[in-house]
């Protein structure tokens, strides 16, 4: 068990609720979570206590969208991040997380100010393979180093105009398996060990709660106002990262 303080405990808890909101079919929540542990710890031992939360988490959401989910996009996705994972994995020793957060963020914003100057929601689209395998791998390798493979996702699945829980589903999905790939080079790495796990444990409770928050939210919200909140949360973040990445 970590010894986290009562202001450690605060911010795990409310990093916890994230990780559930993510899983419910809000996925820039995630991007907040390893952030706000990052206050009261190392970003990489924030990761690490992370992980198996997503997993635990990742249950109720594969449940709740079990029926709601784009194949095609999956098929391309998955095979991606598998390598992105790859790629993070080998080189964990290699490149600065520093380095690797500036370039989310700076990917981030690009893409949600260009999203909001031109996006309008118009007919769905079928999802190509070539940007698709790049923006999977970029999620993996990103995902693996600090659990932000959220804005690559959005990055590739927003121009898509899928449906709201369709979009929703398919991050919960994808990331489900990102997480449990994960889990065994996590564990090589020592970022995943029994002092933390009792920790993520107790934390896995609220995570799994504000799954279905995060359901309830999503099935009420307009689809308009749904990707408005998705793309200014994909700008806000990702400048919250840029900012991170160049001051620390």
């Amino acid at each position: 068990m970590l010894e986290l303080g009562t202001l450690g405990w605060a911010l795990a808890l409310l990093a916890a609720v994230m990780v559930g909101l993510s899983k419910g079919g809000i996925p820039m929540a995630a991007s907040i979570s390893v952030p706000v542990l990052a206050v009261v710890m190392n970003p990489v031992e924030a990761a690490g206590l992370l992980l198996p939360v997503y997993i635990i988490a990742d249950m109720f959401g594969l449940w709740a969208y079990r029926k709601e989910f784009d194949k095609r996009v999956l098929l391309i996705m998955i095979p991606a991040t598998t390598i992105g994972i790859g790629i993070g994995w080998a080189t964990a020793e290699i490149v600065p997380e520093r380095y690797v957060t500036l370039l989310v963020g700076v990917i981030g914003v690009v893409f949600s100010l260009n999203a909001l100057l031109r996006h309008r929601m118009g007919a769905r689209q079928e999802a190509k393979v070539a940007p698709g395998l790049f923006w999977g791998t970029i999620a993996g390798f990103t995902s693996f180093v600090s659990h932000s493979g959220a804005p690559p996702f959005q990055t590739y699945t927003i121009p898509l105009n899928l449906p709201k829980q369709v979009f929703a589903g398919t991050a919960t999905v994808l990331f489900s398996y990102v997480n449990l790939a994960k889990l065994g080079p996590y564990i090589a790495l020592g970022e995943v060990n029994w002092h933390s796990l009792g920790t993520a444990l107790i934390l896995a409770i609220p995570a799994s709660a504000s799954v279905f928050l995060g359901v309830w939210l999503v099935k009420r919200m307009p689809t308009a106002v749904f990707y408005k909140i998705v793309i200014w949360a994909l700008l806000l973040i990702s400048l919250k990262l840029v900012q991170q990445s160049l001051f620390a």
